[in-house]
């Protein structure tokens, strides 16, 4: 009679014991790695804030509140810019896009200006959250002051107040006959 051999042998451990053993063994390389002083970033301890610059020519304006500084995004904290494709509706009657008259205004603030941010924490969608100034002005508060950003609730109260001024002087969105995005007109 001829005997096959067997090329594979079995394991020895017990199959109950394989799933305790690969935990045991990840949770040690782990320890291991962690005392080998990876980055602390990497470990979720990053510092709460940051100071970004970009020149002026490494600045790209993607919305009317978020701006790209060279391969990094930054959202402007603490206000609301019109989303684009957001109708508006001008005192003549014209419609147009909000959004993108948002954006423009933005453009206009930075105008040949180097930007730099204060990095403060991270929006929904994984964005950092700053507020940021371009040739001594800032960014956030002067968006909302030309009427072109709300102040989000509960935010500083600068913005508030900032706001409240654009409101009462009639600036931007909030000029005499202008129709703004519905989200917007709740608000009043």
């Amino acid at each position: 009679m001829l005997h096959r051999r067997r090329i594979f042998r079995h394991a020895s451990t017990p199959r109950r014991w394989r799933g305790v053993a690969t935990l045991l063994c990840a949770g040690v390389l782990g320890a291991a790695l962690t005392g080998l002083g990876l980055p602390s970033a990497l470990m979720g301890s990053a510092p709460r804030e940051q100071d970004w610059t970009a020149l002026a020519a490494d600045v790209r304006v993607v919305d009317g509140d978020t701006l790209r500084l060279r391969d990094r995004t930054v959202r402007l904290m603490g206000l609301e810019a019109p989303e684009r494709g957001l109708r508006c509706v001008d005192p003549t009657g014209r419609g147009f896009d909000c959004g993108v008259a948002a954006a423009e205004v933005l453009a206009r603030l930075l105008v040949d200006r180097d930007v730099t941010c204060r990095v403060r924490g991270r929006d929904n969608f994984g964005r950092a959250l700053g507020v940021c100034a371009a040739g001594g002005v800032e960014l956030n508060a002067g968006l909302v002051t030309a009427g072109f950003a709300l102040a989000e609730a509960g935010g500083a109260s600068v913005l508030g107040a900032a706001e409240a001024s654009a409101r009462r002087d009639g600036r931007g969105l909030w000029a005499p006959g202008f129709a703004g995005p519905e989200g917007w007109r709740r608000r009043n």
